[in-house]
């Protein structure tokens, strides 16, 4: 069975329509189709990649450069309080291309379900231990 088309690749072939903020060769930025508030920005590598991880080194900079300038857009042009930015790896991530998400926030928005459950390090869950996993993992 084939796999299903990425939504994004579409966005980004003209196949599909959405409301374009910003372009360049290599990025895409638009509006969520389905918004958390007004005015939520999606900003994707035009080649298709899933994870961060898998943002060519030589794309990084360019993607976080334009991720700032997003920021300041959105929190200006719409007179946000602030924002969130976000990336989804895998878990909640709702297509399948990497994507970085820049969410107006307002004080007393009501968005709270992203912050929690939160759980302290102790005897059972040392956080040296964890600490000592990531290290190695760079390796």
């Amino acid at each position: 069975m084939p796999e299903k088309p990425c939504v994004f690749d579409e966005i980004i072939a003209g196949e599909k329509p959405a409301e374009i903020i910003l372009q360049t060769e290599s990025l895409m930025a638009f509006l969520d189709h389905r918004p958390l508030f007004y005015g939520h920005t999606l900003l994707v590598p035009k080649q298709h990649v899933l994870l961060l991880s898998d943002l060519p080194a030589d794309l990084v900079p360019e993607f976080f450069t334009t991720a700032q300038r997003l920021e300041r857009a959105v929190e200006d042009g719409l007179g946000a309080d602030g924002s969130m930015i976000l990336i989804n790896n895998v878990v909640s991530q709702s297509v399948p291309h990497m994507h970085l998400h820049v969410i107006p926030r307002r004080k007393g928005d009501g968005l709270r379900f992203w912050l929690g459950p939160r759980h302290r390090y102790g005897a059972a869950h040392p956080a040296e231990e964890y600490a000592a996993k990531i290290r190695a993992a760079l390796m």
